[in-house]
């Protein structure tokens, strides 16, 4: 299941207006903005779907983010069932090719009970295999 995309733009704010109202019909909302202080973690503007937070089910978000120059392609945070999953989907990814961007490991940044492991994968695609409390467990 896809919990988040980040999209890179070349101009946050106008952009963040842009999905904003191309998205409120789908009854997606505003969830933060995020200013960032290190080159590692950019500065993110962040919407999420009508369940996103809620405990109900797995929501998903967008999150736009500034473009760096030279900066291209995808940007996908997939759900893990835990951050045990999370650490074996990262060591799997890494034995097929994938190159480490972020090892695995709690991320307080994003909020208590994030924890995530970060990948390129062979054409510099960038994947997140995330975890969070604030997500029901998924049917088996």
């Amino acid at each position: 299941m896809i919990d988040h995309v980040y999209i890179s733009v070349s101009d946050l704010k106008r952009s963040s207006a842009f999905y904003l109202a191309a998205l409120q019909p789908l009854g997606w909302k505003e969830i933060g903005a995020y200013e960032s202080d290190t080159p590692d973690v950019p500065s993110l503007f962040g919407l999420c779907d009508r369940v996103y937070g809620s405990g109900r089910a797995i929501g998903a978000s967008i999150w736009l983010r500034e473009r760096n120059p030279g900066e291209t392609g995808l940007y996908l945070g997939l759900v893990a069932d835990s951050p045990a999953e999370v650490d074996a989907a990262y060591t799997a990814a890494l034995a097929a090719g994938g190159q480490d961007d972020g090892g695995s490991g709690p991320r307080p940044h994003f909020g208590p009970g994030y924890y995530a492991a970060n990948v390129t994968d062979l054409d510099g695609n960038r994947l997140e295999i995330v975890n969070k409390t604030i997500n029901p467990k998924r049917p088996s």
